[in-house]
């Protein structure tokens, strides 16, 4: 049998000891040899790093990768719109904030003009004198989503009311004729009108009273309403009454045969 023998060290390959080797092993562990404190060593970080992994199927306590949103709606709640006013109609002057969830920014303040518009981010002129802010918001999303939007969650909001919402004109058989301011807080109707102005004189037709309204859709139109006030004074016939808006002009008549 051929023997292999181990060739001498060089002066270019110095020996080195074992401790040199192994620096992790040098000298042993509390006079145990080296090569066994090394397999004890080993020993106890396996037991150490299968402690530190958990079981299958185990709960922890880390927090989730973040998922980035793709439909571009961020930290946008579904009851916003469903929160706006339904009850209130604006009117002329009143004061309100407009915003678009989706784009992240800050309210804009619109005035509602005495044409009645408000002028609208990317739409323009839109009507809003007798709606409410749950009905423009709706009408405002329509159009945002024809052509700058997916999706669009609109809402407005009365900032402030002035304290009146224009003037109507009552002329005729009444004590006190002239223009009158319509409370913003409050629905000015024709019979308020007449008892504002001090009633009818002694020689009024309270029961042809009339209300002529110019058109909203055509400037030199004109609609005319007649109302029964005496009736509505002597029998309570309050759903005869006619609400008025701004510009109205009442007319009340003298009856042709006095008595």
């Amino acid at each position: 049998m051929k023997l292999f023998r181990r060739q001498p060290r060089t002066a270019s390959r110095p020996a080195r000891s074992r401790s040199a080797r192994r620096p992790w092993l040098k000298g042993g562990i509390c006079g145990i040899p080296g090569g066994l404190a090394g397999l004890i060593l080993l020993g106890f970080a396996a037991v150490s790093h299968a402690a530190d992994v958990p079981p299958p199927g185990a709960a922890t306590n880390a927090p989730l990768p973040a998922v980035e949103s793709t439909n571009g709606a961020v930290n946008v709640s579904t009851n916003d719109f469903n929160q706006l006013d339904d009850k209130y109609r604006l009117a002329i002057g009143d004061q309100l904030s407009f915003q678009i969830l989706q784009d992240e920014d800050p309210p804009v303040h619109l005035v509602v003009t005495d044409a009645g518009n408000i002028q609208v981010p990317y739409i323009g002129l839109y009507p809003a004198v007798g709606k409410t802010c749950k009905e423009l918001a709706l009408a405002l999303k329509t159009e945002l989503e024809k052509e700058y939007y997916y999706h669009a969650t609109v809402i407005v909001s009365v900032d402030s009311k002035p304290r009146s919402r224009g003037k109507i004109y009552i002329v005729g058989a009444v004590r006190a004729p002239g223009p009158q301011d319509i409370p913003s807080d409050e629905v000015l109707t024709v019979s308020k009108a007449v008892l504002r102005a001090g009633g009818f004189t002694d020689f009024a037709d309270g029961k042809n009273v009339t209300v002529t309204r110019g058109s909203e859709a055509d400037p030199g139109g004109k609609k005319t309403f007649t109302v029964n006030v005496s009736q509505i004074f002597e029998k309570g016939r309050t759903e005869n009454d006619r609400t008025l808006q701004p510009g109205d002009l009442i007319f009340v008549p003298e009856r042709m045969i006095r008595f």
